[in-house]
């Protein structure tokens, strides 16, 4: 599916991951936001597009072909997307670094997801390209960790990422929107914001909260 289906830089600045949670909790869907800490490194807090997933393993040998499945990767990304590096949380290495963001960036990509470790943050946030990750590592993948698959399913924090799904990420967490609801989901994350913004203007104009919530039933 495109991933200019929906505005980024509009979904970016009018939503926040708390009101995309809420919708997919009013829908049914309660595990799809990840809790384990995953910060933004390069200075850019907010970061919305279409999963472009791959998974990493550690390993502890001579790699017989060293970077193919990454490069892969970032060579087919789409305008849109987002990289999804779901390494387990491995900190073996900083698999994530400014020439594969540089390689992504020139397919489309619009920013990094690493489950795992980040280096060459400096660089990254000259180039301004948002990435969330679990923290950093001096190390090159290379020999330590490798991608094994691309395009397919991976779980972070228990939170299953298919390939094509949408995803949110603030200061607040990183939340996952199935493909099959996307649409619903923005339509009732942006009423939320509507809702929260006139509740809000009540409480400020003096009405008790719990005036607020028992006439606008936003908390």
């Amino acid at each position: 599916m495109n991933g200019d289906k929906f505005d980024r830089k509009e979904i970016e600045s009018s939503l926040y991951g708390a009101v995309i949670c809420d919708a997919l909790d009013s829908m049914g869907y309660r595990n799809q936001c990840i809790r384990i800490p995953m910060r933004p490194h390069t200075g850019i807090t907010k970061l919305f597009g279409r999963c472009k997933t791959t998974l990493w393993a550690d390993m502890y040998d001579l790699d017989p072909d060293p970077y193919a499945l990454e490069l892969e990767a970032v060579d087919s990304c789409r305008p849109g997307d987002v990289l999804i590096a779901a390494a387990g949380g491995s900190m073996r290495s900083g698999i994530w670094g400014e020439l594969l963001s540089t390689a992504a960036r020139n397919s489309g990509c619009v920013g990094a997801i690493v489950h795992g470790a980040v280096r060459d943050v400096d660089k990254m946030t000259d180039m301004r390209f948002p990435v969330f990750a679990n923290g950093t590592c001096l190390y090159d993948s290379l020999h330590r960790q490798r991608v094994v698959d691309i395009d397919v399913k991976v779980e972070i924090d228990g939170v299953v990422i298919a390939p094509g799904d949408l995803i949110f990420a603030d200061l607040d967490g990183i939340v996952v929107i199935p493909s099959a609801v996307e649409e619903e989901v923005i339509s009732k994350a942006t009423l939320k914001v509507s809702a929260e913004n006139i509740t809000r203007d009540a409480i400020k104009n003096g009405m008790k909260a719990t005036e607020a919530y028992k006439k606008y039933g936003v908390l």
